[in-house]
């Protein structure tokens, strides 16, 4: 979190959750609503941090986003969603922040007009 907020996020939740949906961390960043994605390996075993985030893993992400502009009635804000992708390597943690890494789900419902879902 300390890498979002020097970057000048504003974090407005931590391990959000509605029944079975998740969001890690949603944040302000300039206009945008940032739903981010942590997701964290130890090796390359099982693939990359970023790899983990598939067409499932975003449909979800989209749905629990949905879920909270809803409840939060925040429809006109603009979103986007980030990946943080964090690699346990012997030197230590390599860390990767990928803006917009993904557009939403478009099967996973939707509201406003600028919004693709």
């Amino acid at each position: 979190m300390e890498h979002l907020r020097g970057l000048g996020y504003a974090i407005l939740e931590r391990n959000w959750r509605s029944g079975q949906l998740e969001i890690d961390i949603i944040a302000r960043h300039d206009e945008y609503l940032v739903f981010v994605e942590v997701k964290t390996r130890v090796s390359g075993e099982r693939g990359t941090p970023q790899e983990a985030v598939g067409r499932t893993k975003q449909r979800r992400l989209t749905a629990a986003a949905t879920q909270y502009l809803s409840s939060h009635d925040l429809w006109e804000s603009p979103c986007r969603f980030d990946i943080i992708a964090v690699t346990k390597t012997a030197g230590g943690l390599n860390l990767e922040h990928m803006e917009n890494a993904f557009e939403a789900a478009a099967d996973a419902g939707g509201h406003a007009a600028w919004q693709p879902w």
